[in-house]
């Protein structure tokens, strides 16, 4: 049996030659920080909470339903934080004991926030 010890990063397309605005989106939009290196692929990796977000350029990204979702410790001053920002907000079906909501970066990647009940 594979014992699991935590989610160490998620790796998500970005279009081609959108690296430099990747990087103003997830610095100044979501308030992330950048690891600084050369990465693999020519990937831009950023600190959120104790994962890793690593980018990197793809021919052909689509538009889908798949995401990473990032649990927050207060969804609602995150959600006003990212309107603040002009950030498109959406819902999806309920859950119970949790709240959640998504957005899409610039690129069309889709990122859930959520916040657990207590």
């Amino acid at each position: 049996m594979i014992q699991f010890k935590r989610l160490d990063h998620v790796l998500v397309s970005i279009p081609e030659q959108k690296t430099e605005d990747a990087r103003t989106f997830y610095t100044q939009v979501l308030g992330l920080t950048e690891i600084p290196g050369t990465h693999p692929g020519g990937a831009i990796w950023f600190e959120i909470a104790d994962i890793q977000l690593h980018l990197r350029e793809e021919a052909g990204a689509s538009y889908s339903l798949r995401h990473p979702a990032f649990e927050v410790v207060d969804l609602d001053a995150a959600r006003q934080e990212l309107d603040q920002k002009g950030v498109e907000i959406t819902y999806s079906s309920d859950i119970d004991g949790r709240r959640r909501f998504f957005i899409r970066d610039p690129f069309g990647n889709r990122m859930e926030f959520i916040e657990y009940d207590i």
